[in-house]
């Protein structure tokens, strides 16, 4: 189940109509109707955070599991918080001064996350502790 159905669920549940579910939460009308008509995958987090909110769920209700890139084997959870912290800047991204599509924001945020875990790697190969591995010790 998708993100839009999950809380189109919920709103028929509760018989919520979008117009009260935007005017609860604070998120705009027009961000709401892109949301739950699948334009916009992947909304910003603090709109996710209200929808979530207002229904009492946590926010991982709403995460699609199965879209999240997997972390390296090595990648410790300093090195997860790290990439996390990168990539949740809520800045616009832009082109040309022009923002561009949620689907094309996202598919440039996968990219920039397999640049950034192989740049890890090779700081972590170049620069981290050397460690004995456990049969030596």
């Amino acid at each position: 189940m998708d993100l839009a159905e999950k809380i189109l669920e919920l709103m028929d549940e509760q018989g919520i109509t979008k117009y009260r579910l935007s005017k609860e939460t604070g998120v705009s009308y027009t961000g709401l109707t892109k949301i739950l008509s699948g334009q916009t995958k992947h909304p910003q987090i603090d709109s996710l955070q209200a929808i979530a909110n207002f229904f009492s769920k946590p926010l991982d209700y709403f995460m699609d599991q199965e879209e999240e890139q997997p972390s390296p084997d090595w990648a410790t959870p300093k090195d997860l918080a790290d990439i996390k912290k990168i990539l949740e800047e809520d800045q616009p991204v832009l082109f040309d001064g022009v923002p561009i599509t949620e689907e094309k924001r996202q598919r440039a945020m996968d990219i920039l996350t397999g640049l950034l875990w192989e740049a890890k790697e090779l700081n972590k190969k170049t620069y981290g502790r050397k460690n004995k591995p456990k049969d030596e010790e």
